[in-house]
């Protein structure tokens, strides 16, 4: 159980605090926020730099590309992707579509994981050839920095429902996410572990771009309220590399060094990492998880083998009403119901905001939408409004709009990131599956 009276307590600081980041100012319809932010501070010119509106928009029907794990470490978090993306072009197609023509998902690929990047370098060339406008994905960051530059390169807009490394933020004018980056989850899930009342913690983190940059804000966050990482910390080299099967001196080696709490931060290794930890006695409460591998384990461990530890998951819990339009969208077009909901609402929010992008430039050529993204997101103001059909209707009359949408996201800032998202605290129950807790806001500005 989470014990409230300390835990929120911390996270309220958290959100209110240790969330909040220094940040520049929205960067408004235009593209000069990520764009500048990418050629500036990182020293790297903006792969899209060179892209350049057509002398009109072009009014052919808008086509998405998507780039999600059907297949490695991630798959499990393709079908509420996949589920979040289709059930948006349902709606907005039942309100009209995009310049009055119906919107498609034209090309699907496989974006795998980190542990073979020829799979999503091959989806980025066909979707590249498909000349689709928009890309929904990838989830894993590893891999969107594989493809990033390919993406926005050829002037392809790239939105991530999932991606969270700090990495990411202002990299491109063409790249956008729907997903808070780590800084926020890092400092939720750091104040969460030192709010239990955890002094000393240990990680188990993969050599990744997502493991590592989010395991540098947790420790910053258990530095911050007065405690110390003893094992697998920043600088270290305990990392271990992405896809390896055997845990045993890692396990040994991180017991020994007598944490309060062992922090996950891996994929699918958590399914051999686990069980290590079982076998040398680990007591499992003490186990805390992020959006990674904060999964359904009830079918890969025995009863009670997870009960009492926690993780962390952006992004509010969907409400009910929304898990169950998602759901049967998925059985009436896969054939079975859907055994998670992780970033399916930040999903259909990608899709949303890219379409009413097109809709408010009245041009669905990607020119048109990365000029128009910060305007409906509500980055200058405007009327709010949730639904594609409501919020149509706004940008036809030629009002601004704020569209607030399924996830609760904030507004984007001038690195084309959420200025403020939710992340949710989940807690294992009996049957090894991660109950949805309570949520907490935190800014990126």
């Amino acid at each position: 159980m989470i014990r409230t009276s300390s835990a929120a307590k911390a996270l309220a600081i958290a959100g209110a605090a240790a969330i909040l980041l220094a940040g520049c100012s929205t960067g408004g319809s235009g593209s000069g926020g990520a764009s500048d932010k990418a050629s500036s501070a990182s020293g790297k010119k903006d792969p899209a730099s060179s892209c350049k509106a057509p002398s009109s928009p072009s009014q052919d029907a808008l086509e998405y590309g998507t780039m999600l794990p059907l297949t490695g470490s991630l798959a499990y978090l393709g079908p509420p992707a996949i589920a979040g993306a289709g059930l948006a072009v349902s709606d907005i197609n039942a309100a009209g579509g995009v310049i009055g023509k119906d919107v498609k998902i034209s090309t699907a690929t496989d974006s795998g994981d980190s542990t073979d990047m020829t799979v999503s370098s091959s989806a980025a060339s066909k979707l590249i050839n498909a000349k689709v406008p928009v890309v929904l994905g990838a989830e894993s960051s590893s891999v969107t920095l594989n493809v990033v530059d390919q993406l926005t390169a050829n002037c392809t807009i790239e939105i991530s429902p999932a991606n969270t490394a700090t990495d990411l933020s202002g990299y491109s004018s063409y790249y956008y996410r729907t997903a808070p980056p780590d800084t926020v989850q890092g400092s939720a899930l750091g104040q969460l572990v030192t709010g239990d009342g955890n002094a000393k913690v240990a990680f188990l983190v993969f050599n990744d771009a997502y493991g590592t940059g989010l395991r540098n804000t947790i420790e910053k966050a258990v530095d911050s309220a007065g405690g110390s990482v003893v094992y697998g910390g920043k600088g270290k080299g305990q990392e271990f590399p992405p896809g390896q099967t055997t845990f045993s001196s890692e396990v040994t080696a991180a017991i020994a060094s007598k944490p309060d709490a062992i922090v996950i931060l891996a994929f699918d290794e958590t399914k051999s990492i686990v069980p290590e930890l079982v076998s040398q006695g680990w007591d499992m409460s003490k186990t805390y998880m992020s959006d990674g591998n904060t999964a359904d384990y009830s079918s890969d461990f025995d009863p009670n083998t997870l009960k009492g530890g926690q993780g962390t998951i952006p992004g509010a819990s969907p409400k009910d009403e929304f898990k169950s339009q998602l759901n049967d969208w998925y059985k009436t077009n896969e054939g079975k119901d859907l055994a998670d909901y992780s970033y399916a609402a930040e999903s259909y929010d990608a899709m949303v905001l890219t379409a009413l992008a097109a809709e408010a430039g009245k041009g669905t050529d990607a020119p048109t939408i990365q000029a128009n993204m910060a305007k409906v997101s509500g980055a200058d103001g405007g009327t709010k409004c949730e639904t594609f059909a409501a919020c149509k209707k706004l940008v036809d009359a030629g009002t601004k709009i704020e569209y607030t949408g399924k996830s609760g996201i904030g507004p984007f800032n001038s690195d084309n990131d959420p200025s403020s998202a939710y992340i949710g605290i989940y807690k294992y129950d009996e049957d090894n599956k991660p109950v949805y807790q309570s949520a907490i806001q935190g800014s990126t500005k």
